[in-house]
């Protein structure tokens, strides 16, 4: 259960500051913005996975799902691709 007293809205500004950076699909200024639903749908879900299981948080020093205890390792993006736990 969350506390919403402590949440502000500096953190969703953050995540998405993160996901524009690390996704032009999402500035429709850029030529590489998505046209289809299926194409955006892929790429975000790529980049959220990768951010959870692959990219190590610097304060945490472990990724959110290690932080989670989702998992017990830093996963490697061939993991993510091909499937492999």
């Amino acid at each position: 259960m969350p506390d919403l007293d402590r949440g502000t809205t500096s953190h969703v500004e953050r995540k998405n500051r993160s996901l524009r950076q690390w996704s032009k699909r999402l500035t429709r200024l850029t030529y590489a913005y998505s046209k289809k639903w299926e194409h955006l749908h892929a790429a975000l879900t790529l980049h959220f996975a990768y951010y959870n299981f692959c990219r190590s948080d610097r304060s945490l020093r472990v990724t959110p799902a290690m932080e989670a205890g989702i998992t017990g390792h830093v996963r490697e993006l061939r993991e993510l691709l091909v499937g492999a736990s």
